[in-house]
């Protein structure tokens, strides 16, 4: 059985189409990997993809990816892969995310693989009712290519879930592994939101044994608030599966309570409406 702890993206033994059961998402989120090498321009410290490597992934073969999610919904809509694999309170699909092994976006072919799933989606007749969402580090906004399938994507009834894990220059360089360079980071972000509906993500945790500092949380707010009126929302989440990077035992949960106390400070500071999943 799947579960909000297995993430894997072979538990289906197809090369670019993988489900999950998303707690975010609230039912099974199918993932379309196209980093199949394990390879991304960031390093997080809490990244769950085992031998993370600095890169692009190779070239998408579009038509097997066409194949392989007409494969799935057709087993999840019409078969007994629901049955089979998904508890029982999660069997419903709640979306198809861009996510995976990597940055989605540093895909030449991004724009394309968009418009394959949106062919799919239309042939199952679920255009428009099965959301397709982007969860990207927003690094890549700058490229053309980047841009036009973002806006596709927000064309089709899409969003986005955009990365912030922190605003402060030291920490994004130390939690992220990049250089923080944090207008870039907001004019990624307001670009992004023009583009198509666009939630801030934000992985809020205890790093060795300290949470973020009252300095951090302030950097966050001053970051996101010039922002309130075009973000749709923040979801705030803690560490739920291991990291697989080495400094994993660096890295803890925080309570409930804490998450919850940083929610309502952030909307109190923005206005932005913020989602736990501790």
């Amino acid at each position: 059985m799947l579960s909000t702890d297995d993430h894997r993206r072979d538990s289906a033994g197809l090369r670019y189409v993988y489900p999950v059961v998303s707690r975010r998402a609230g039912g099974v989120s199918i993932g379309i990997n196209l980093n199949v090498n394990n390879a991304c321009n960031w390093a997080c410290l809490y990244c769950q993809v085992e031998n993370l490597t600095r890169g692009g992934p190779p070239p998408i073969d579009l038509d097997l990816l066409t194949d392989e999610l007409a494969f799935f919904l057709d087993q999840a809509l019409r078969g007994d892969f629901m049955a089979r694999q998904v508890p029982p309170e999660a069997r419903k699909l709640v979306d198809v995310a861009f996510s995976g092994n990597g940055e989605p976006t540093s895909a030449p072919e991004f724009a394309e693989a968009v418009r394959s799933v949106d062919a799919v989606l239309a042939r199952f007749d679920l255009r428009g009712t099965l959301p397709v969402r982007l969860i990207t580090n927003g690094s890549l906004l700058h490229r053309p290519e980047v841009q036009t399938g973002i806006r596709l994507l927000g064309e089709l009834g899409g969003e986005v879930w955009f990365k912030l894990d922190r605003a402060g220059a030291d920490e994004v360089a130390e939690i992220n592994g990049v250089p923080a360079q944090l207008d870039r980071v907001a004019r990624n972000l307001a670009l992004c939101a023009g583009l198509a509906p666009t939630w801030v993500q934000t992985c809020w945790f205890a790093l060795d044994g300290r949470s973020p500092s009252v300095a951090s949380r302030a950097a966050y707010c001053d970051l996101l608030k010039p922002l309130a009126g075009k973000l749709v929302g923040i979801h705030l989440y803690g560490l739920a599966r291991p990291s697989m990077q080495p400094a994993a035992a660096r890295l803890s949960r925080l309570p409930a309570q804490e998450l919850e106390a940083f929610a309502s400070e952030v909307n109190e500071k923005t206005g932005i409406r913020v989602n736990i999943a501790p």
